[in-house]
């Protein structure tokens, strides 16, 4: 496995895998990796010959008062991991070579980042689509993985690679989650065992969300549910929970065919974000 620090080095290695016939699967993380990154590896290990990582922890995504600073990593641990789930390139850059000196070019999707992890978060979606285009126009994959319990992620940059008429394929994986539930995310590490426990409840609503679901209850009774059932754990600040259409986001006002359930919180200083899709 090839670690590098530059764009040159990262373009020159992709141009001999493509020059060999070998496709590029790559995965953009922030590091801290855990199984959820590394079924991402796996996946795009199935279609295609040569796999890239990037790690960045980027912080353009990140608003003055949130956790930048202490987010964690650990680097000789996450190459360790790519090197055994067979990453053939990790691209390790600074913050100067994603953001040269004088930089100020962004991208930006309208409408899918207005609600929900947008809201909560203003700017933050602006920092993921410049950053992950930048990426896309260094590696120039013929796929991108991510995982879908950040469906509102997954969702914003499939709409900015279908706008700007991008060559690759968005590749959306199952959410990975440990054996008690909760869904798999390095900001778990900051939990202590109780706060873990209130977060399940996230996991606990979007499980009685899609009882009532194949029961025939309708969206907006599904989403009082899930306010409700959140709102009431002592140690939990309910950010948001809806049912929403599966690509507009919006909260869906009547059943269709298929719902994404969209849940949100703060555990102390901890945010944590879960979903499911349900399909009638």
């Amino acid at each position: 496995m090839d670690v590098v620090e530059s764009i040159a080095d990262v373009r020159r290695w992709v141009r001999n895998a493509k020059s060999s016939g070998k496709t590029v699967g790559f995965i953009p993380t922030m590091g801290a990796l855990h199984d959820g990154h590394l079924s991402l590896i796996e996946a795009a290990k199935r279609q295609h010959a040569a796999i890239v990582v990037s790690i960045f922890v980027n912080p353009t995504q990140f608003a003055p008062h949130e956790d930048l600073q202490r987010y964690p990593r650990p680097r000789e641990r996450d190459l360790e991991l790519c090197r055994n789930a067979g990453a053939g390139l990790v691209f390790y850059p600074a913050v100067e070579t994603m953001y040269p000196p004088g930089s100020s070019t962004f991208v930006e999707v309208k409408g899918l980042t207005d609600r929900w992890e947008g809201a909560i978060r203003p700017g933050h979606f602006l920092g993921v689509t410049t950053v992950v285009n930048k990426l896309f126009q260094i590696v120039q994959p013929n796929a991108a993985y991510f995982g879908q319990k950040d469906y509102q992620q997954q969702a914003v940059i499939k709409r900015m690679v279908r706008d700007l008429d991008m060559p690759l394929e968005i590749v959306t994986c199952p959410t990975m989650r440990d054996a008690d539930g909760l869904a798999m995310s390095s900001r778990n590490a900051y939990l202590s065992a109780d706060q873990r426990r209130a977060g399940l409840c996230l996991s606990r609503a979007l499980a009685e969300g899609k009882k009532l679901w194949h029961r025939g209850t309708e969206p907006q009774e599904i989403s009082q549910v899930l306010q409700q059932q959140i709102g009431a754990e002592p140690e939990v600040h309910l950010d948001y929970a809806t049912v929403a259409d599966v690509d507009t986001l919006e909260p869906l006002e009547s059943r269709g065919m298929m719902a994404v359930a969209l849940v949100a919180c703060r555990v102390g200083s901890t945010r944590l974000i879960d979903n499911d899709l349900w399909q009638s």
